[in-house]
């Protein structure tokens, strides 16, 4: 822990740097508010002090300068402990809520003491009071709040640096720090950690992924106010953190410490543990993409806890309703950050860079990005500063972003989001492979938009097929042996009667519900899992698996198990072993994406001519005629030439209808002969030859392509 000197003092401190910046002799402290009327910075001994040791006074005219209150403290270090109070009116029907009862996280905290807040010591307002009449609450309860870190930037990078890898070349890994490596039969030494993530960079590289994108690891809080599991009565959690409490600092439960809780002597572990992770990554060619939480925070509506921003300038951080008193819901979550009001939007623009020059991630992916867009009102702007901001900035400049591209407020903006380069997860690619490989009327058309990069998404704004980050399972839904065994969502653990969650989900279970042991049901699920897997795999464009998709993770029919931080979420690495050769078909493909730039092209697809005497794409129907795309039709097939891209020809053959169907073959480009890499009817390991040799065929004539199966042709 950092010591204090037998006094301290105070000095009038710079306003340029927000947060806690050493300085010679002592710590330098600034933060915004723009409509406090005095601020108090209260420094702590221990994580669980009740009362701090110093609470020092803010002086209005030598210690704020325009709306940031600033000071530099002497005789105070690393990992000193601090929170602040702000005073100033609370007048709810105007937007402010000051309290000068709570203690407040500074939203440029880089790391906060490890523990559980306690909520119900954070509400500013008197319970049953009704809302028209609240009262600020009179009790004070100084040891409900993690506590803040002074932290210490230095680090042995050991010469690492952000990887940065093209985004057509990656393969993204979608995973959970915890969930990763908690469970069953891990593989990691220190299990639900950063540094188990770390030890798992050997089975990253192995299974072949570029990239992993790390579900929020900005500080929240697990307990927060959460139900109670009604089958077995557990007390149920945050788990997946789409809940930020200070969005500088990682998750101080994700660290490892020897086993203490967390130690006093070194409560910002977090940072450096976060780092090494990073760098251990790195080492194995790993990148590192955060799940970021930029469009609400843990503070809820107006009947919710005051942390941070609340309590420091409400009106300014928060998109408000008409009646000041509430506010603008477009997350889901009980309130909306004012994104592009400026204050907000430089604590952004600063956040990401941190994380970037300070942590060396890789990239962003954005949640609810929508409301990225919406002004101070709630209105979608067509240039949104924020959004252009981040896709412009220098230092950004070859980070990647990724937009979920719709908010809880009704925005919807695949393949229109604004800001030139951002990248998109594509939940229209989902939908239309799940509508397609359940033998949906109508679905080939869409398939075929689909898997050659949804040019009528991005085509017109002059972004690339790789900007379209194509997924069949994320973490919000189905794991992939869910989608292929459950018909209806089984959400009844969560506490809330099966109603959250998605009701659509395209998903079939084969004529069983649930796990099975029958082997025909079993081998049908198993096929429809490598179509599934081969279809995201071959597509053009960037695609996303989702974690322990590739050795069949169960969820038990949980769609939403965000609560869920248990068996139900953590990774059961006996799958790994049980599915095989689900694992092995996996890698095999993401092996043979890595070795045929045909399928990592930057351009999309024009039908004609590519430089050599054939177009680039034709879609032929199973007689090898041009295709019809009849609505009843479930069969497809596509010759691409690979001959622009130094590569081989492919042909895919899609059939999702209930027989076998015999696909008439053309002629192999370039005087070459058709071999097998993919067919997903077969048993391992003939289901892939994912390097040389493939597989020569018996004929070039013809190929019969088992009901609901996919094939796929090198011509060599």
């Amino acid at each position: 822990m950092g010591s204090f000197a037998s006094d301290v003092r105070l000095l009038p401190g710079n306003p340029l740097e927000l947060g806690a910046t050493l300085v010679p002799g002592g710590v330098n402290f600034a933060v915004f508010s723009r409509n406090a009327t005095g601020m108090y910075l209260c420094l702590y001994e221990n994580p669980q002090d009740d009362k701090p040791k110093f609470e020092l006074g803010l002086d209005p005219i030598k210690n704020r300068t325009g709306d940031i209150w600033h000071c530099t403290v002497i005789g105070v270090g690393v990992n000193t402990l601090y929170l602040w109070r702000a005073e100033g009116p609370f007048k709810p029907e105007q937007g402010h809520r000051f309290d000068p009862n709570r203690l407040l996280i500074d939203p440029y905290a880089k790391a906060l003491t490890d523990g559980t807040l306690n909520f119900s010591a954070a509400i500013s307002y008197e319970a049953g009071v009704p809302d028209s009449d609240l009262a600020l609450a009179s009790k004070r309860d100084d040891g409900a709040m993690p506590k803040c870190v002074v932290v210490d930037n230095s680090f042995d990078w050991q010469d690492d640096t952000p990887l940065n890898y093209h985004l057509k070349d990656c393969i993204i890994y979608e995973t959970h720090v915890r969930g990763l490596t908690r469970g069953a039969e891990s593989p990691a030494a220190h299990p639900g950690t950063y540094r188990g993530v770390a030890e798992m960079a050997g089975y990253f590289t192995n299974l072949g992924v570029t990239s992993i994108e790390l579900l929020p690891v900005q500080e929240f809080d697990s307990s927060e106010r959460f139900r109670r599991n009604p089958k077995t009565g557990q007390l149920l959690s945050n788990y997946w953190g789409y809940s930020p409490l200070a969005f500088f600092a990682p998750k101080a439960a994700y660290a490892f410490v020897d086993g203490e809780p967390h130690p006093a002597s070194d409560p910002a572990r977090q940072v450096s543990e976060f780092k090494y992770m990073v760098r251990e990554l790195h080492k194995a060619g790993v990148e590192v993409i955060l799940d970021v939480v930029f469009n609400h925070t843990a503070e809820g509506n107006e009947l919710g806890p005051t942390l941070s921003f609340r309590g420091l300038d409400n009106s300014i951080y928060y998109i408000l309703d008409e009646n000041k008193r509430y506010y603008k819901n477009y997350s889901g979550c009980g309130n909306t950050l004012n994104c592009n009001q400026t204050v907000m939007r430089s604590l952004i623009m600063d956040c990401l860079r941190y994380w970037v020059v300070h942590m060396h991630v890789d990239g962003f992916r954005f949640d609810l990005g929508s409301i990225l867009g919406r002004d101070s009102e709630g209105h979608l702007l067509e240039n949104p500063p924020v959004i252009e901001s981040i896709a412009e900035d220098p230092v950004l400049r070859n980070t990647k972003i990724i937009a979920e591209a719709w908010d809880a407020g009704g925005a919807y903006q695949v393949g229109s989001f604004p800001g030139g380069r951002w990248a998109e997860w594509n939940d229209k690619y989902r939908d239309d492979v799940r509508r397609y490989w359940k033998g949906v009327p109508d679905s080939a058309r869409h398939l075929a938009t689909r898997i050659t990069g949804s040019s009528d998404l991005y085509l017109r704004d002059g972004r690339k097929p790789f900007h379209s980050i194509n997924f069949v399972t994320a973490h919000d839904g189905f794991t992939l042996n869910d989608l292929v065994s459950y018909e209806q969502k089984s959400n009844w653990e969560n506490g809330e009667d099966n109603r959250d969650g998605a009701d659509v989900n395209w998903s079939y279970n084969y004529g069983i519900e649930g796990e099975s042991t029958d082997p025909d049901v079993e081998a049908a699920r198993n096929k429809q899992v490598k179509n599934y897997l081969a279809t995201l795999l071959l597509s053009v464009g960037t695609p996303m698996l989702l974690g322990g998709d590739e050795f069949r993770r169960t969820q038990r029919g949980n769609n939403n198990a965000y609560c869920q931080d248990n068996e139900i979420s953590w990774y059961d690495w006996n799958y790994l072993r049980l599915h095989a050769d689900v694992w092995r078909f996996c890698r095999e493909l993401i092996h043979f994406r890595k070795q045929h730039p045909a399928l990592r092209r930057q351009e999309f697809f024009t039908g004609k001519n590519s430089g050599s005497d054939q177009p680039d794409i034709v879609w032929l129907d199973e007689h090898k005629k041009p295709q019809a795309w009849s609505p009843s039709s479930l069969t497809l097939a596509a010759l691409v030439d690979g001959s622009i891209a130094a590569d081989s020809s492919f042909y895919y053959m899609f059939n999702a209808s209930s027989s076998a169907v015999e696909f008439l073959l053309p002629t192999a480009p370039g005087a070459k002969t058709w071999h097998r890499v993919v067919d997903t009817a077969d048993e391992s390991p003939n289901d892939i030859v994912g390097v040389p040799p493939y597989a020569p065929l018996s004929t070039q004539k013809s190929y019969l392509s088992a009901a609901s199966s996919f094939v796929f042709l090198v011509a060599i």
